[in-house]
């Protein structure tokens, strides 16, 4: 996966705190990962804001907030994935959606025309149907994936 040229940020809503010295806790677990610019934790909404150094993944932010007690809230998303005619495809598609800031988890169907994420962040699933579509595969969030 090619790294990105600048920083990329998203938000984590976090369960499980609930004054300021767990703020300080996971603030400072998460500017401790690996591939982490700059981090802000917020008690009142519930969320850490990330940036992401460039080549900086939301592995190792999910890790951090684990190891320091906390669980970070993520989300699974579907998508619907258009013109994804073989293999070679499918790995485009999946790199670009793994390049996502947030996105943990990534699996490509070429049968199906599906793909499913598991991930961190606010408006989670119209970031990965934009980056499945600027790599040239129109994408759009399945809504209910069990009903289909």
């Amino acid at each position: 996966m090619n790294a990105p040229t600048q920083t990329a940020s998203f938000d984590v809503p976090i369960r499980g705190m609930t004054c300021a010295a767990c703020v300080r806790r996971v603030e400072g677990a998460i500017r401790g990962a690996e591939g982490v610019a700059a981090a802000s934790v917020n008690l009142a909404t519930e969320r850490a804001h990330v940036e992401l150094a460039p080549g900086g993944g939301a592995g190792a932010v999910d890790a951090a907030i684990r190891a320091a007690g906390y669980e970070p809230a993520a989300q699974e998303v579907d998508l619907s994935v258009g013109e994804m005619m073989c293999a070679a495809c499918v790995k485009r598609v999946e790199k670009a959606l793994a390049a996502v800031p947030g996105a943990l988890d990534v699996s490509v169907n070429l049968a199906t025309h599906r793909a499913h994420v598991r991930g961190l962040g606010a408006d989670l699933a119209q970031r990965l149907a934009a980056a499945a579509t600027a790599a040239g595969y129109p994408a759009q969030p399945v809504e209910n994936p069990a009903a289909q």
